[in-house]
C-alpha cells in the first residue's frame, strides 16, 4: 500500500516591524500607513468631500488662532503615541505653544490638544471608538471632534475630569461649532462648503433603476 502524505498549508505567520523599520519604509512609499505596535496598515485613500472638509476647517482654525499661541496642522504629519506605541495621521491637529517632536523629527508631533477626524466608511467605527480610546492615552488631549462627510453632523467630545467627557452634537447647517479649547466657533456651513452630499450616496443597482426584480 501507497501511504499518501497529506500535507496542511500553515497560515503566514505576522510579519512585525520596529518603528525605525516603518519610518524607513514610510519615507519609501506611495501612500500613508499607520503602525500599530509592530503592524502596518496600509490607510485608505481620501474622497473629495473628505479633502474638502479637512481643508475647510483647517482654514477656519489657522484664520480664528492667528496671532495666538497655537498651531494648526494638517493631513501630512505624523502622531506618534508613546504609551500604545502607534504612528497615525489625524486629519487635523491643534497644538498650544511649541510642538513637541519625537526623536527631534519636525514630521512626528507628540502634544495635540485638539485632534479631528473626518470620517469616512470604512474608518468611522473605529474613530470613534478604539482609536478615541487611544487618543485618551496622549496627556496634552483634551478634545475630540468628528465630522461626518455624507451629511451635515458634527461630534464633539470635550475632556472634564477622571476619565469623563462630555459629548455634543451639531447636525444643523445654521449651526456653529464652539471649541471648549479656545475662544473659537466655526459655522457648519464653513466646514462643509463646496461638500457634494450626492456624491457620498450608495450608486442604486440597476436592476432597481430600471424597476427589474
Amino acid at each position: 500500500m501507497v501511504a499518501i502524505l497529506q500535507v496542511t498549508e500553515q497560515p503566514t505567520a505576522q510579519r512585525y516591524f520596529t518603528p525605525e523599520e516603518y519610518l524607513a519604509l514610510e519615507e519609501a512609499a506611495e501612500y500613508k500607513s499607520e503602525y500599530r505596535d509592530g503592524v502596518i496598515i496600509p490607510m485608505t485613500g481620501g474622497t473629495t468631500n473628505h479633502n474638502q472638509i479637512g481643508g475647510n476647517i483647517y482654514i477656519a482654525l489657522s484664520l480664528g488662532l492667528k496671532k495666538q499661541d497655537y498651531r494648526v496642522f494638517f493631513g501630512d504629519v505624523r502622531l506618534w503615541m508613546t504609551k500604545k506605541r502607534i504612528y497615525t495621521y489625524p486629519d487635523v491637529m491643534v497644538i498650544p505653544g511649541k510642538p513637541e517632536y519625537f526623536n527631534n523629527r519636525k514630521d512626528i508631533v507628540m502634544n495635540p490638544q485638539v485632534i479631528i477626524e473626518v470620517l469616512s466608511k470604512s474608518t468611522k467605527a473605529y474613530d470613534r471608538t478604539d482609536k478615541f480610546k487611544l487618543y485618551q492615552t496622549i496627556p496634552t488631549f483634551q478634545e475630540y471632534i468628528l465630522i461626518d462627510q455624507s451629511q451635515v453632523y458634527v461630534e464633539q467630545y470635550c475632556k472634564l475630569a477622571n476619565k469623563r467627557w462630555s459629548y455634543s452634537q451639531y447636525d444643523e447647517e445654521d449651526a456653529a461649532l464652539v471649541f471648549s479649547s479656545f475662544q473659537v466657533e466655526v459655522a457648519l456651513a464653513d466646514v462643509y462648503e463646496k461638500v457634494d452630499f450626492e456624491a457620498e450616496k450608495e450608486p442604486e443597482h440597476e436592476s432597481e433603476e430600471s424597476g427589474e426584480a
